[in-house]
């Protein structure tokens, strides 16, 4: 490894030089030598775009416990924020997908059964928290979606995040605490 002083690692001195240009120092350190600004930019846009980067995709399934069946959920959301939208069966989560702003995703394969709904809008969705980290709302349909598969047929519900003319669902807040998660 190439040394700036004696003791002090290249890697040092560009870290100090960085936090120098940054302004979060006001005097290099012994060793350091200074950056151009064009270097701080550099490493803020290379996190700009991991950020990004990393929103789901429309209509990507987040959680899948009880895929299998022929029952369909079409999710119509036609707000300017994203949704996460989550089917919980008993007191479990059965699935739960990425809706983005004014978009529509539609989940297959929901087996038969009778699912509570329960969704949350906001921005800068983070995957590895599984939540909103800007402006979260909470919120589940007060009634349930049953679904039902015979020889000749399977349930497909459609659902409209916001509210619409002549809408027959009505919705609770919930608190973020009891959202599935």
């Amino acid at each position: 490894m190439k040394r700036l002083v004696e003791g002090t690692p290249l890697r040092a001195g560009l870290v100090a030089a960085v936090a120098l240009a940054g302004g979060l120092l006001t005097s290099a350190p012994a060793g350091a030598t200074a950056a151009t600004s064009q270097s701080a930019v550099t490493t803020v846009t290379v996190s700009a775009e991991s950020a990004a980067a990393a929103r789901p995709s429309n209509g990507r399934i987040l959680y899948d416990r009880i895929s299998g069946g022929r029952g369909h959920l079409k999710v119509k959301n036609g707000t300017s924020r994203d949704a996460v939208v989550a089917l919980v069966r008993g007191k479990s989560k059965a699935i739960s997908v990425y809706v983005r702003a004014r978009s529509t995703a539609t989940v297959r394969d929901v087996r038969d059964g009778t699912y509570r709904i329960y969704f949350t809008t906001g921005t800068r969705y983070s995957v590895s928290k599984g939540r909103f980290t800007r402006s979260p709302a909470y919120a589940r349909f007060n009634d349930r979606l049953r679904y039902v598969t015979t020889s000749r047929s399977a349930t497909i519900w459609t659902l409209t995040l916001n509210k619409v003319r002549n809408g027959n669902a009505k919705t609770t807040y919930v608190n973020p605490k009891d959202f599935p998660a």
